[in-house]
């Protein structure tokens, strides 16, 4: 995001630079907290702020996404009974009472990317739910009395947030009726952390247009459009703000928050030339 947002500061100075004089006004909007649920765009949006359209800088690669799924932060409290591991048999290891749970997370994940919008298709499963994080237990020689997991939840698009909490919620407690312990000791749900919904401004609006226009008059192609597996503060800028919002700019998301996060150059100053490009002919209008 560091390099679209300097993309995005580049385009607006050659805009200023050029002198052209633009009849609509030009904004850059440098907003923190987006990994944890979009705040600053929240507080963007609370305190007044709105524009006729919107491009985020998201890590593109250059192509126009115009919907993304959302995002959800889930934690699975597992209770089971301790015991010294030499007397295993009288405890009830929480690490084996997570793997019912965890098998019906993924008939859960299966079953909601057998039909998905065509936009999301080339991902092959745009709505993966996955368990991120395990801890249990306090000493090797006992039979973990708790397992806490912590997960991340696709949500579809068009879907309510508390559509999707409510279905894995009621995958978990399927899980807990069929097992002779979790029936008694049913898994504890909680949402924290990142709550993102889904959001979509459409292919065929003014500023997708003009973007997608705007990239292929200066690099000479087409950009591909899809949509995006992950949230992003699109579904703000859409849903709270009603601002056609389309996500594009230099680097690949498989980079993201992982060993060696970079992108090139090159894209970063063709994203800034093809911006400026936009602005000025949106501006224009």
């Amino acid at each position: 995001m560091k390099g679209g947002l300097v993309s995005a500061l580049y385009a607006a100075r050659a805009v200023a630079d050029s002198g052209v004089q633009l009849p609509g006004d030009l904004l850059v909007a440098c907003v923190v907290g987006e990994e944890d649920g979009g705040l600053g765009t929240f507080g963007l949006l609370q305190r007044g702020w709105s524009a006729d359209a919107c491009i985020i800088t998201e890590p593109t690669g250059l192509d126009l996404v115009p919907a993304n799924a959302g995002a959800l932060t889930f934690r699975l409290v597992v209770r089971g009974r301790a015991a010294h591991a030499s007397r295993r048999g009288v405890g009830v290891s929480a690490v084996e009472r997570f793997w019912p749970v965890f098998n019906a997370l993924r008939d859960l994940e299966r079953h909601r990317n057998v039909d998905v919008d065509e936009v999301m298709e080339g991902w092959g499963m745009p709505y993966p739910i996955e368990i991120g994080t395990v801890h249990a237990g306090d000493w090797v020689s006992t039979v973990p009395a708790t397992l806490v997991a912590e997960g991340r939840m696709g949500v579809l698009l068009g879907e309510p947030v508390t559509d999707a909490r409510a279905r894995l919620e009621e995958a978990v407690a399927r899980a807990c009726r069929a097992d002779d312990w979790l029936c008694d000791n049913p898994v504890r749900v909680e949402w924290w952390g990142g709550q993102f919904a889904s959001g979509a401004t459409g292919e065929d609006t003014t500023i997708c247009e003009r973007l997608k226009d705007q990239h292929t008059t200066f690099t000479g192609s087409k950009p591909k459009t899809w949509g995006a597996p992950y949230g992003s503060d699109l579904r703000l800028l859409t849903g709270l703000g009603g601002v056609p919002t389309v996500l594009y700019g230099p680097g690949d998301v498989s980079r993201a928050h992982g060993p060696n996060e970079s992108l090139s150059i090159a894209e970063m100053t063709t994203a800034a030339q093809v911006l400026a490009l936009t602005a000025v002919d949106f501006c224009s209008m």
